[in-house]
Protein backbone atom coordinates (compact mmCIF):
# COMPACT_ATOMS: atom_id res chain seq x y z
CA UNK A 1 0.00 0.00 0.00
CA UNK A 2 1.34 3.67 -0.37
CA UNK A 3 0.95 6.53 1.90
CA UNK A 4 1.98 10.18 1.94
CA UNK A 5 5.40 11.14 3.38
CA UNK A 6 7.88 10.16 6.10
CA UNK A 7 6.65 8.61 8.91
CA UNK A 8 8.34 8.71 11.91
CA UNK A 9 5.89 5.88 13.87
CA UNK A 10 5.19 2.09 13.31
CA UNK A 11 4.34 1.02 9.73
CA UNK A 12 1.29 2.69 8.22
CA UNK A 13 -0.67 -0.55 7.32
CA UNK A 14 -0.90 -0.92 11.64
CA UNK A 15 -3.04 2.35 11.91
CA UNK A 16 -4.77 2.68 8.38
CA UNK A 17 -6.44 0.23 5.96
CA UNK A 18 -6.37 1.78 2.49
CA UNK A 19 -9.42 0.19 0.63
CA UNK A 20 -8.16 2.34 -1.93
CA UNK A 21 -5.13 0.10 -2.77
CA UNK A 22 -6.95 -2.97 -2.25
CA UNK A 23 -9.54 -2.06 -5.26
CA UNK A 24 -6.32 -0.17 -7.34
CA UNK A 25 -6.73 0.09 -11.19
CA UNK A 26 -3.81 -0.85 -12.94
CA UNK A 27 -1.68 2.08 -13.87
CA UNK A 28 -2.08 3.01 -17.17
CA UNK A 29 0.41 1.93 -19.85
CA UNK A 30 1.49 5.79 -20.97
CA UNK A 31 2.67 8.64 -18.47
CA UNK A 32 -0.15 10.79 -17.32
CA UNK A 33 0.61 14.70 -18.33
CA UNK A 34 -1.52 17.03 -17.46
CA UNK A 35 -2.82 20.36 -19.83
CA UNK A 36 -3.20 23.50 -18.02
CA UNK A 37 -6.43 25.26 -19.80
CA UNK A 38 -6.82 28.12 -16.98
CA UNK A 39 -5.25 31.14 -20.01
CA UNK A 40 -8.25 29.67 -22.49
CA UNK A 41 -11.10 27.64 -21.40
CA UNK A 42 -11.07 29.02 -17.80
CA UNK A 43 -11.21 32.75 -18.81
CA UNK A 44 -14.35 31.81 -20.72
CA UNK A 45 -16.36 31.83 -17.51
CA UNK A 46 -18.65 35.12 -17.44
CA UNK A 47 -17.74 35.91 -13.72
CA UNK A 48 -13.79 35.87 -13.67
CA UNK A 49 -11.87 39.10 -14.23
CA UNK A 50 -9.34 38.91 -17.00
CA UNK A 51 -5.92 38.63 -15.80
CA UNK A 52 -3.05 41.55 -16.29
CA UNK A 53 -0.60 40.50 -18.70
CA UNK A 54 1.97 40.17 -15.82
CA UNK A 55 -0.21 38.25 -13.53
CA UNK A 56 -0.26 35.86 -16.70
CA UNK A 57 3.39 35.48 -16.68
CA UNK A 58 3.39 34.88 -12.99
CA UNK A 59 1.26 32.13 -13.59
CA UNK A 60 3.28 30.45 -16.32
CA UNK A 61 6.75 30.33 -14.33
CA UNK A 62 4.26 28.72 -11.33
CA UNK A 63 2.91 25.94 -14.23
CA UNK A 64 6.46 25.15 -14.55
CA UNK A 65 7.65 24.95 -11.05
CA UNK A 66 4.22 22.99 -10.48
CA UNK A 67 5.30 20.35 -13.19
CA UNK A 68 2.61 20.83 -15.79
CA UNK A 69 3.41 19.48 -19.12
CA UNK A 70 1.39 21.99 -21.22
CA UNK A 71 -0.36 25.21 -21.44
CA UNK A 72 -3.29 26.18 -23.66
CA UNK A 73 -2.27 30.23 -23.98
CA UNK A 74 -5.57 31.33 -25.91
CA UNK A 75 -7.02 32.37 -28.68
CA UNK A 76 -5.19 34.72 -30.82
CA UNK A 77 -7.83 35.03 -33.54
CA UNK A 78 -10.43 36.59 -31.11
CA UNK A 79 -8.66 40.03 -31.51
CA UNK A 80 -5.81 42.26 -31.79
CA UNK A 81 -4.74 42.18 -27.46
CA UNK A 82 -5.20 38.62 -27.06
CA UNK A 83 -3.04 38.11 -30.34
CA UNK A 84 -0.66 40.05 -28.44
CA UNK A 85 -0.43 38.68 -25.08
CA UNK A 86 -0.47 35.29 -26.49
CA UNK A 87 2.88 36.28 -28.03
CA UNK A 88 4.09 37.50 -25.28
CA UNK A 89 3.79 34.81 -23.28
CA UNK A 90 4.82 32.34 -25.83
CA UNK A 91 8.27 34.62 -25.86
CA UNK A 92 8.37 34.11 -22.15
CA UNK A 93 8.25 30.23 -22.23
CA UNK A 94 11.25 30.48 -24.96
CA UNK A 95 13.48 33.20 -23.38
CA UNK A 96 12.98 31.70 -19.87
CA UNK A 97 13.40 28.07 -21.24
CA UNK A 98 9.81 26.68 -19.20
CA UNK A 99 8.94 23.28 -19.27
CA UNK A 100 6.02 24.02 -21.04
CA UNK A 101 4.47 22.78 -24.34
CA UNK A 102 2.31 25.33 -25.73
CA UNK A 103 -0.62 25.22 -27.82
CA UNK A 104 -3.26 27.71 -28.45
CA UNK A 105 -7.15 27.04 -29.51
CA UNK A 106 -8.70 27.58 -33.08
CA UNK A 107 -11.93 26.14 -35.10
CA UNK A 108 -10.81 24.37 -38.11
CA UNK A 109 -10.82 27.18 -40.42
CA UNK A 110 -8.15 28.66 -42.18
CA UNK A 111 -8.15 32.49 -40.24
CA UNK A 112 -8.04 30.72 -36.86
CA UNK A 113 -5.48 28.82 -37.63
CA UNK A 114 -3.50 31.83 -39.31
CA UNK A 115 -3.53 33.78 -35.88
CA UNK A 116 -1.97 30.77 -33.92
CA UNK A 117 1.28 30.06 -36.71
CA UNK A 118 1.61 34.18 -36.92
CA UNK A 119 1.72 34.00 -32.78
CA UNK A 120 4.56 31.18 -33.02
CA UNK A 121 6.46 32.60 -36.10
CA UNK A 122 6.86 36.44 -34.16
CA UNK A 123 7.58 34.80 -30.95
CA UNK A 124 10.09 31.86 -32.34
CA UNK A 125 8.42 29.16 -30.27
CA UNK A 126 7.26 26.19 -31.89
CA UNK A 127 3.42 25.90 -30.91
CA UNK A 128 1.02 23.62 -31.00
CA UNK A 129 -3.13 24.40 -32.18
CA UNK A 130 -5.70 22.84 -30.44
CA UNK A 131 -8.10 22.66 -33.83
CA UNK A 132 -11.80 22.08 -32.65
CA UNK A 133 -15.11 21.15 -34.42
CA UNK A 134 -18.47 20.09 -32.69
CA UNK A 135 -19.17 16.33 -33.52
CA UNK A 136 -22.19 15.51 -31.90
CA UNK A 137 -26.03 15.10 -33.07
CA UNK A 138 -27.18 17.94 -31.84
CA UNK A 139 -24.69 19.98 -32.75
CA UNK A 140 -24.39 19.08 -36.34
CA UNK A 141 -28.20 19.68 -36.13
CA UNK A 142 -28.12 23.21 -34.87
CA UNK A 143 -25.55 24.36 -36.86
CA UNK A 144 -27.01 22.80 -39.89
CA UNK A 145 -23.49 20.57 -41.13
CA UNK A 146 -23.04 17.35 -42.86
CA UNK A 147 -21.27 15.00 -41.76
CA UNK A 148 -19.46 15.74 -44.96
CA UNK A 149 -18.68 19.47 -44.47
CA UNK A 150 -17.16 18.81 -40.80
CA UNK A 151 -14.94 16.05 -42.73
CA UNK A 152 -13.81 18.49 -45.16
CA UNK A 153 -13.32 21.38 -42.94
CA UNK A 154 -10.96 18.60 -40.69
CA UNK A 155 -8.76 18.07 -43.64
CA UNK A 156 -8.24 21.56 -45.36
CA UNK A 157 -7.89 22.72 -41.95
CA UNK A 158 -5.38 20.27 -40.47
CA UNK A 159 -3.25 20.21 -44.13
CA UNK A 160 -3.16 24.06 -43.78
CA UNK A 161 -1.58 23.82 -39.90
CA UNK A 162 0.90 21.86 -41.14
CA UNK A 163 1.73 24.25 -43.69
CA UNK A 164 2.24 26.36 -41.59
CA UNK A 165 4.52 24.72 -39.22
CA UNK A 166 1.95 23.94 -36.76
CA UNK A 167 1.53 20.80 -34.87
CA UNK A 168 -2.38 19.68 -34.61
CA UNK A 169 -4.31 17.97 -31.58
CA UNK A 170 -7.63 17.84 -33.39
CA UNK A 171 -10.54 18.66 -30.88
CA UNK A 172 -13.82 16.96 -31.33
CA UNK A 173 -16.32 19.19 -29.41
CA UNK A 174 -19.16 17.30 -27.35
CA UNK A 175 -17.48 13.89 -28.32
CA UNK A 176 -19.30 12.45 -24.97
CA UNK A 177 -22.55 12.88 -26.82
CA UNK A 178 -21.15 11.98 -30.43
CA UNK A 179 -21.71 8.89 -31.91
CA UNK A 180 -18.18 6.43 -31.89
CA UNK A 181 -18.03 5.89 -36.35
CA UNK A 182 -18.36 10.03 -36.46
CA UNK A 183 -15.52 10.74 -33.68
CA UNK A 184 -13.39 8.01 -34.98
CA UNK A 185 -14.22 9.11 -39.02
CA UNK A 186 -12.77 13.06 -37.90
CA UNK A 187 -10.03 11.91 -35.82
CA UNK A 188 -8.65 9.69 -38.71
CA UNK A 189 -9.41 12.59 -41.47
CA UNK A 190 -7.48 14.67 -39.34
CA UNK A 191 -4.59 12.23 -38.56
CA UNK A 192 -4.22 11.47 -42.47
CA UNK A 193 -3.52 14.99 -42.90
CA UNK A 194 -0.66 15.02 -40.25
CA UNK A 195 -2.49 15.44 -36.76
CA UNK A 196 -0.58 14.09 -33.90
CA UNK A 197 -3.15 13.97 -31.26
CA UNK A 198 -6.41 14.09 -30.76
CA UNK A 199 -9.07 15.18 -28.08
CA UNK A 200 -11.64 13.48 -26.18
CA UNK A 201 -14.29 16.57 -24.77
CA UNK A 202 -16.87 16.08 -22.40
CA UNK A 203 -18.09 19.37 -23.61
CA UNK A 204 -21.14 19.77 -21.58
CA UNK A 205 -20.14 17.94 -18.36
CA UNK A 206 -22.37 15.34 -19.53
CA UNK A 207 -19.75 11.90 -18.49
CA UNK A 208 -20.06 9.72 -15.76
CA UNK A 209 -16.50 7.76 -15.13
CA UNK A 210 -17.86 4.65 -16.44
CA UNK A 211 -19.12 6.56 -19.32
CA UNK A 212 -15.55 7.73 -19.81
CA UNK A 213 -14.07 4.99 -19.76
CA UNK A 214 -15.84 3.09 -22.02
CA UNK A 215 -15.62 6.44 -24.58
CA UNK A 216 -12.29 6.40 -24.16
CA UNK A 217 -11.63 3.03 -24.25
CA UNK A 218 -13.62 2.51 -27.59
CA UNK A 219 -11.60 5.67 -29.28
CA UNK A 220 -8.36 3.69 -28.16
CA UNK A 221 -9.46 0.78 -29.56
CA UNK A 222 -10.91 2.03 -32.89
CA UNK A 223 -7.82 4.31 -33.49
CA UNK A 224 -6.12 1.26 -33.28
CA UNK A 225 -8.09 -0.91 -35.58
CA UNK A 226 -7.80 2.34 -38.65
CA UNK A 227 -4.31 1.88 -38.47
CA UNK A 228 -3.34 4.73 -35.67
CA UNK A 229 -2.59 2.74 -32.53
CA UNK A 230 0.17 4.92 -30.97
CA UNK A 231 -1.93 8.26 -31.40
CA UNK A 232 -1.83 10.57 -28.42
CA UNK A 233 -5.30 10.87 -26.59
CA UNK A 234 -6.52 14.19 -24.47
CA UNK A 235 -9.51 14.33 -22.09
CA UNK A 236 -10.94 17.24 -21.69
CA UNK A 237 -14.06 17.34 -19.23
CA UNK A 238 -16.49 19.64 -17.68
CA UNK A 239 -17.46 19.82 -13.72
CA UNK A 240 -21.69 20.13 -14.64
CA UNK A 241 -22.13 16.91 -12.67
CA UNK A 242 -19.44 17.22 -10.05
CA UNK A 243 -17.34 14.84 -12.12
CA UNK A 244 -15.06 16.19 -13.51
CA UNK A 245 -11.62 15.36 -11.60
CA UNK A 246 -13.17 11.62 -10.93
CA UNK A 247 -13.93 11.11 -15.38
CA UNK A 248 -10.60 12.38 -16.04
CA UNK A 249 -9.03 10.02 -13.62
CA UNK A 250 -10.93 7.51 -15.02
CA UNK A 251 -10.24 8.53 -18.74
CA UNK A 252 -6.61 8.40 -17.77
CA UNK A 253 -6.83 4.92 -16.43
CA UNK A 254 -8.74 3.65 -19.81
CA UNK A 255 -6.00 5.13 -22.11
CA UNK A 256 -6.06 9.04 -22.31
CA UNK A 257 -2.57 10.07 -21.64
CA UNK A 258 -3.56 13.89 -21.12
CA UNK A 259 -5.77 15.36 -19.26
CA UNK A 260 -6.70 19.03 -19.04
CA UNK A 261 -7.85 20.92 -15.98
CA UNK A 262 -7.95 24.87 -14.90
CA UNK A 263 -6.79 26.48 -11.57
CA UNK A 264 -9.36 26.07 -9.39
CA UNK A 265 -11.95 24.32 -11.51
CA UNK A 266 -12.83 27.84 -13.44
CA UNK A 267 -14.38 27.96 -16.65
CA UNK A 268 -17.93 27.50 -18.68
CA UNK A 269 -20.66 27.10 -17.06
CA UNK A 270 -19.74 24.54 -14.23
CA UNK A 271 -16.04 25.05 -15.32
CA UNK A 272 -13.60 22.49 -15.80
CA UNK A 273 -12.01 19.87 -13.82
CA UNK A 274 -9.76 21.25 -10.89
CA UNK A 275 -6.23 20.99 -12.05
CA UNK A 276 -5.04 21.32 -8.74
CA UNK A 277 -7.30 18.52 -7.50
CA UNK A 278 -6.00 16.49 -10.62
CA UNK A 279 -2.43 16.97 -9.74
CA UNK A 280 -2.49 15.75 -5.97
CA UNK A 281 -5.20 13.06 -6.71
CA UNK A 282 -2.63 11.80 -9.56
CA UNK A 283 0.40 11.70 -7.26
CA UNK A 284 -1.45 10.05 -4.62
CA UNK A 285 -2.71 7.27 -7.14
CA UNK A 286 0.75 7.07 -8.36
CA UNK A 287 0.43 8.27 -11.67
CA UNK A 288 2.90 11.47 -11.82
CA UNK A 289 4.28 13.89 -9.61
CA UNK A 290 4.59 17.54 -8.79
CA UNK A 291 5.80 20.04 -6.67
CA UNK A 292 3.27 20.95 -3.75
CA UNK A 293 5.38 23.89 -2.59
CA UNK A 294 3.98 25.68 -5.58
CA UNK A 295 0.37 25.03 -5.19
CA UNK A 296 -0.97 27.45 -3.07
CA UNK A 297 0.62 30.01 -4.32
CA UNK A 298 -0.78 28.91 -8.13
CA UNK A 299 -4.27 28.77 -6.59
CA UNK A 300 -4.08 32.22 -4.72
CA UNK A 301 -2.77 33.89 -7.83
CA UNK A 302 -5.57 32.52 -9.87
CA UNK A 303 -8.50 33.44 -7.23
CA UNK A 304 -6.60 36.78 -7.06
CA UNK A 305 -6.36 37.23 -10.53
CA UNK A 306 -9.05 36.68 -11.76
CA UNK A 307 -11.58 37.52 -9.00
CA UNK A 308 -12.43 34.21 -7.97
CA UNK A 309 -13.10 33.56 -4.31
CA UNK A 310 -11.82 30.13 -2.83
CA UNK A 311 -14.83 28.31 -1.17
CA UNK A 312 -14.00 27.87 2.44
CA UNK A 313 -15.05 23.34 1.80
CA UNK A 314 -12.66 23.65 -1.60
CA UNK A 315 -10.20 20.32 -1.44
CA UNK A 316 -7.36 21.03 -0.57
CA UNK A 317 -7.09 24.37 -0.21
CA UNK A 318 -10.04 25.94 0.72
CA UNK A 319 -9.69 27.77 4.71
CA UNK A 320 -11.61 24.88 6.08
CA UNK A 321 -10.45 21.88 5.04
CA UNK A 322 -7.41 21.56 7.60
CA UNK A 323 -8.94 23.50 9.94
CA UNK A 324 -10.96 22.63 12.81
CA UNK A 325 -12.65 24.07 15.88
CA UNK A 326 -14.37 20.67 16.97
CA UNK A 327 -13.41 19.29 19.75
CA UNK A 328 -12.93 15.85 19.29
CA UNK A 329 -10.77 16.32 16.32
CA UNK A 330 -8.58 18.97 18.07
CA UNK A 331 -7.99 16.47 21.10
CA UNK A 332 -7.27 13.73 18.61
CA UNK A 333 -4.99 15.69 16.36
CA UNK A 334 -3.06 17.55 19.94
CA UNK A 335 -2.88 13.93 21.31
CA UNK A 336 -0.55 12.56 17.91
CA UNK A 337 1.03 15.74 18.32
CA UNK A 338 2.03 15.63 22.13
CA UNK A 339 3.18 12.19 21.29
CA UNK A 340 5.81 13.42 18.67
CA UNK A 341 4.25 11.63 15.74
CA UNK A 342 3.94 14.14 12.71
CA UNK A 343 2.97 11.31 10.76
CA UNK A 344 -0.16 10.33 12.85
CA UNK A 345 -1.03 14.14 13.84
CA UNK A 346 -0.79 14.49 9.95
CA UNK A 347 -3.60 11.44 9.33
CA UNK A 348 -5.73 10.93 12.33
CA UNK A 349 -8.09 13.76 10.37
CA UNK A 350 -6.99 13.65 7.00
CA UNK A 351 -6.99 11.69 3.89
CA UNK A 352 -4.48 13.78 2.38
CA UNK A 353 -1.54 15.41 5.06
CA UNK A 354 -1.95 19.20 4.73
CA UNK A 355 2.21 19.20 4.03
CA UNK A 356 1.73 17.38 1.70
CA UNK A 357 -0.08 20.09 -0.73
CA UNK A 358 2.06 22.95 1.34
CA UNK A 359 -0.31 24.02 3.87
CA UNK A 360 -0.82 23.61 8.07
CA UNK A 361 -3.12 22.23 10.13
CA UNK A 362 -5.14 24.71 12.14
CA UNK A 363 -6.44 24.19 15.52
CA UNK A 364 -9.34 27.00 16.22
CA UNK A 365 -11.29 27.84 19.53
CA UNK A 366 -15.24 28.01 18.74
CA UNK A 367 -18.66 27.20 20.28
CA UNK A 368 -17.95 23.25 19.62
CA UNK A 369 -14.32 23.30 21.21
CA UNK A 370 -13.55 21.55 24.14
CA UNK A 371 -10.10 21.99 26.42
CA UNK A 372 -7.60 20.98 23.96
CA UNK A 373 -8.67 24.09 21.44
CA UNK A 374 -8.20 26.25 23.79
CA UNK A 375 -4.88 24.48 25.53
CA UNK A 376 -3.47 24.15 22.15
CA UNK A 377 -4.54 27.74 20.98
CA UNK A 378 -2.49 29.26 24.42
CA UNK A 379 0.53 27.40 23.91
CA UNK A 380 0.95 28.38 19.94
CA UNK A 381 0.84 31.97 21.52
CA UNK A 382 3.30 31.03 24.30
CA UNK A 383 0.44 31.70 26.75
CA UNK A 384 0.47 29.08 30.02
CA UNK A 385 -2.75 26.97 29.96
CA UNK A 386 -3.61 27.06 33.71
CA UNK A 387 -7.06 25.69 34.39
CA UNK A 388 -8.69 28.42 35.86
CA UNK A 389 -7.37 30.21 32.00
CA UNK A 390 -8.39 27.36 29.78
CA UNK A 391 -12.14 26.96 32.14
CA UNK A 392 -12.42 30.98 31.78
CA UNK A 393 -12.18 30.87 28.00
CA UNK A 394 -14.78 28.01 27.38
CA UNK A 395 -17.25 29.71 29.49
CA UNK A 396 -16.62 32.80 26.90
CA UNK A 397 -16.70 30.88 23.71
CA UNK A 398 -19.89 28.37 25.17
CA UNK A 399 -22.84 30.90 23.90
CA UNK A 400 -20.42 32.01 20.61
CA UNK A 401 -22.24 31.82 17.22
CA UNK A 402 -18.41 30.93 15.32
CA UNK A 403 -15.01 30.71 15.49
CA UNK A 404 -13.14 33.58 17.46
CA UNK A 405 -10.53 35.36 16.28
CA UNK A 406 -6.96 35.73 17.60
CA UNK A 407 -7.76 39.33 18.83
CA UNK A 408 -10.84 37.89 20.52
CA UNK A 409 -9.04 35.18 22.32
CA UNK A 410 -6.10 37.40 23.25
CA UNK A 411 -9.10 40.03 24.77
CA UNK A 412 -10.59 37.27 27.54
CA UNK A 413 -7.11 36.38 27.86
CA UNK A 414 -6.31 40.20 28.76
CA UNK A 415 -9.74 40.44 31.44
CA UNK A 416 -8.74 37.26 32.70
CA UNK A 417 -5.49 38.08 34.04
CA UNK A 418 -4.46 41.09 35.77
CA UNK A 419 -1.75 43.76 33.99
CA UNK A 420 1.75 43.08 34.28
CA UNK A 421 0.96 39.22 35.57
CA UNK A 422 -0.15 37.95 31.53
CA UNK A 423 1.89 35.22 30.11
CA UNK A 424 3.93 35.96 27.07
CA UNK A 425 1.63 36.77 24.20
CA UNK A 426 2.23 37.56 20.43
CA UNK A 427 0.06 38.64 17.64
CA UNK A 428 1.87 36.11 15.26
CA UNK A 429 1.62 32.33 15.42
CA UNK A 430 3.27 29.30 15.41
CA UNK A 431 3.30 25.86 13.13
CA UNK A 432 -0.58 25.29 13.92
CA UNK A 433 -1.64 28.44 15.00
CA UNK A 434 -4.61 29.78 14.18
CA UNK A 435 -3.56 33.90 13.12
CA UNK A 436 -3.93 35.40 9.87
CA UNK A 437 -6.47 33.06 8.46
CA UNK A 438 -10.06 32.92 7.07
CA UNK A 439 -12.98 33.62 8.86
CA UNK A 440 -16.42 32.37 8.16
CA UNK A 441 -18.20 34.65 5.94
CA UNK A 442 -15.02 36.12 4.55
CA UNK A 443 -14.20 35.33 1.13
CA UNK A 444 -12.02 32.57 1.27
CA UNK A 445 -9.35 33.86 -0.41
CA UNK A 446 -5.93 31.28 0.19
CA UNK A 447 -2.78 33.61 1.03
CA UNK A 448 -0.08 33.94 -1.37
CA UNK A 449 1.93 32.07 0.94
CA UNK A 450 -0.34 29.07 1.03
CA UNK A 451 -0.51 29.72 5.19
CA UNK A 452 -3.89 31.55 4.67
CA UNK A 453 -6.03 28.45 4.12
CA UNK A 454 -5.14 25.21 5.67
CA UNK A 455 -1.90 26.51 6.48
Amino acid sequence: MRYWGDMNSAAPAQFIENWNDLARPAAPSRPVQVHDETLRDGLQSPSVTQPTLPERLELLHLMHRIGVDSVDLGMPVTGPVAARQVRRLAEEIRTERLGLSASCAARTVRADIAAVARAAQDSGLPMWVMAFVGTSPIRLYVEGWSAAKVLADVRDAVAFARREGLRVCLVTEDTTRSKLDMTLDVYAAGLVEGAERVCVCDTVGHATPWGAAALVTAVRAGLADRGFPDVGIDWHGHNDRGLAVANSLAAAQSGADRVHGSALGIGERAGNAALEQLLVNLDDIGWRSFDPAQLPRYCALVARSCGVPIPANHPFFGADVYRTATGVHAAAISKARESGDNWLAERVYAGIPAGRVGVRQRIEVGPGSGRANIVHWLRAHDIAADSPLVQRIRDAVAGATRVLSDAELLAIVARAEPAGEQSRQREGTRDGGVGGGPRPGGAGRLAADGNGAGG
